[in-house]
């Protein structure tokens, strides 16, 4: 049933990075700041007090007058304030207030030379108690500082706002095309192979490749050599990256790491640029290795078929074949790259002088899951109860990724409810979650919808136990999780990698049976099948027109025209058979899920009364065990006394069901 889914050497480059390691001293506390950048910052606040002085000064208006004018001022009390100076070259004049009011509202300001030394003025100004004060005159360095200063400033900020930035203007744009590239150490990357497991092919291929640079004596004795790029490809969360980073950490040499999009910018021309300046990295340090991650991003193939054919993608990758395998092509230099789309990649970039090997990192199996829950595990807290290898085999189709958030998701779930240790049912819980989401308690049904959905799980579940072909049941729960309202989860005995016709057929039977339990128990159906056929047809399109299982229509393949389009490719219209051909497509579809359907329903019409009875227990009790279906199959009763039952040697996850989605709901 369809699942749920010169050179220097390796010796002296160690030595160097061991030795810079151990003479650098150890900073403490924060990075002192640049001379440059507090020298900046102490002339932008120079600048900007000197503007506010300026601009505080010239807020007040002075008003120039002559000598006469200042003493008949003076004789009409108009003055109120005057301050005596001189500048230090024997002018001395005088500056003050007045009564007279501005068009602001303040005083008047005025300045006035006094031409000759007058005794009697002193005395007239007290005498109209006018406040008299006296201000030292300035030296001439302070009165050139004075009137330059602020000029200097300001062609100073000029000078390193603009005439600098120009200076460094060519500098900074070819700054652009140097490669993002950076280099792991080993005191950074602390993952092996140790800690990889479930792709053992893929790690004996990437560790040749680290053995060769180690010894390349070893392999070039006999001719060989070096091989020049290694693609890893296969679906997301397989551990591509992982891989190269284990190769980082088992390699003596340098490793540089640099993702595709790195090199696509909006300058043209910078990709390319950036591809050059890595290969020379690397051919400083080399023997080396450099990690692509995302490949796809720029490797993708060239001309799709719309609009031009040159655009920055294709000079980056032009340059990027160039430097694998051309004219001037860098030995001792090692390309290793990842992707989850080798299908758009260009030719040009998978032929042999490029990526020499493509290493398929494929979904791990059995073994490899429990080696995987193992090391994730490590450093979690487990019981002594629990059993990797059973919940290994409840995991088929997980990659690695899944994995790893299944134990996570299993300690968060422990913690949550305050126990020391992970125990097997939080790892089964964390299963379901993973897959089908978190229980919904607080979603209660109602009485009719809780029957409905009984009946419905209990449906599937009597289809399944009565096809010998299908997989056995592991529990049957109407426990609102995720969008479904119930499900029926079944535990495979093993992996298995093709499916034949019979087993294809048991699984539409087992598929059908939520429907034809609806049908037989309330004469009416409901929406919380229609993940059911979606399935069903699914799969009955793909016996007829993929695995040429229809008698009528005979062993050939009519195409799938649901891929996406890409570069031309499955286009409407590009059918290679006729109308005819696809009417007979549709009846042999209809027909298929027709029979399975009628073998559906004669199945529960003959144990009609073990579907009532599992139904009203499962009503009773929500979640029925492989135990309690078993035991009302067989005896129409349960187990007595009931006691925690071992469950089957047999396989556990959850392949079959997710069924009453919340269409249910809204026909309701």
């Amino acid at each position: 049933m369809a699942k749920y889914d010169k050179k220097p050497s390796n010796s002296d480059y160690n030595k160097k990075s061991k030795d810079s390691k151990s003479d650098k001293p150890e900073k403490k506390g924060p990075p002192p700041m640049p001379m440059r950048g507090l020298a900046i910052s102490f002339l932008m606040m120079a600048v900007f007090l000197t503007v506010l002085h300026l601009f505080s000064n010239s807020s007040k208006t002075t008003n120039e007058l002559d000598y006469s004018d200042f003493m008949n001022k003076v004789d009409q009390g108009d003055v109120t304030k005057v301050q005596f100076s001189h500048d230090g070259a024997g002018n001395y004049f005088a500056v003050g207030e007045t009564k007279t009011l501005t068009e602001a509202g303040e005083q008047e300001q005025f300045r006035v030379e006094i031409p000759f030394a007058d005794a009697a003025l002193t005395q007239q100004l007290k005498e109209q108690g006018v406040q008299i004060s006296k201000k030292r005159p300035k030296t001439m360095l302070i009165s050139v500082l004075a009137n330059i200063l602020p000029i200097l400033l300001i062609f100073g900020v000029i000078y390193f706002l603009f005439i600098r930035q120009m200076k460094n203007a060519g500098r900074g744009a070819m700054s652009f095309g140097k490669s993002r590239a950076k280099l792991m150490t080993q005191d950074k990357n602390k993952i092996t192979f140790k800690d990889v497991a479930g792709v053992d092919e893929a790690k004996e291929e990437l560790l040749e490749i680290v053995d060769f640079l180690k010894d390349p004596k070893q392999f070039q004795k006999l001719g060989g050599k070096m091989p020049k790029g290694v693609l890893l490809s296969g679906a997301p969360g397989t551990g591509k990256t992982l891989l190269a980073k284990a190769v980082a950490g088992e390699a003596d040499v340098p490793f540089f790491t640099i993702s595709g999009s790195d090199f696509v910018e909006m300058f043209v021309g910078i990709g390319a640029s950036r591809v050059r300046d890595m290969f020379e990295q690397g051919k400083k340090s080399a023997p080396c290795i450099i990690f692509i991650d995302e490949i796809d991003a720029v490797g993708r193939s060239r001309f799709s078929g719309i609009g031009g054919g040159h655009d920055e993608r294709e000079q980056t990758l032009n340059a990027l074949l160039v430097e694998m395998d051309g004219f001037d092509s860098q030995e001792g230099i090692i390309i290793v790259a990842a992707t989850n789309r080798p299908d758009v990649l260009d030719p040009a970039l998978l032929r042999p002088g490029r990526f020499d090997r493509q290493v398929v990192v494929d979904l791990p199996t059995l073994e490899g899951r429990e080696q995987i829950l193992k090391i994730h595990s490590r450093n979690v807290r487990l019981s002594d109860q629990v059993d990797m290898k059973k919940s290994a085999r409840g995991t088929p189709g997980f990659s690695g990724a899944d994995l790893a958030n299944l134990v996570n998701e299993a300690a968060l779930l422990a913690a949550r409810r305050g126990a020391e240790f992970v125990e097997q049912e939080d790892m089964e819980e964390a299963r379901d979650k993973v897959m089908w989401g978190r229980e919904r308690r607080s979603h209660v049904l109602d009485v009719e919808e809780k029957k409905l959905t009984a009946y419905h799980e209990a449906g599937h579940a009597v289809a399944m136990y009565h096809t010998p072909e299908c997989e056995p049941i592991h529990k049957v729960t109407i426990i609102p999780r995720g969008r479904a309202l119930g499900a029926t989860m079944s535990l495979p005995e093993k992996d298995r990698y093709t499916q034949s016709k019979k087993r294809l057929e048991a699984d539409l039977v087992s598929l059908m049976g939520g429907r034809a339990a609806e049908e037989l128990i309330f004469g009416d159906v409901t929406t919380g099948a229609h993940n059911d056929i979606q399935r069903a047809t699914m799969t009955a399109r793909n016996m007829v027109c993929e695995y040429g299982m229809s008698p009528l229509l005979g062993p050939q393949n009519l195409g799938n025209h649901n891929e996406p389009i890409f570069l031309g490719q499955g286009m409407p219209g590009s059918d290679n058979f006729s109308a005819e051909t696809l009417l007979k497509i549709d009846e042999e579809v209809q027909r298929i899920l027709t029979e399975a359907y009628d073998t559906t329903m004669k199945i529960l019409v003959d144990n009609k009364d073990k579907l009532v009875a599992l139904s009203e227990l499962l009503i009773e009790r929500e979640v029925l065990d492989f135990a309690d279906v078993d035991s009302i199959m067989k005896t129409g009763k349960l187990p007595e006394p009931k006691e925690p039952i071992p469950e089957p040697a047999k396989a556990e996850t959850p392949v079959v069901d997710s069924e009453n989605e919340a269409e249910a709901d809204e026909s309701a």
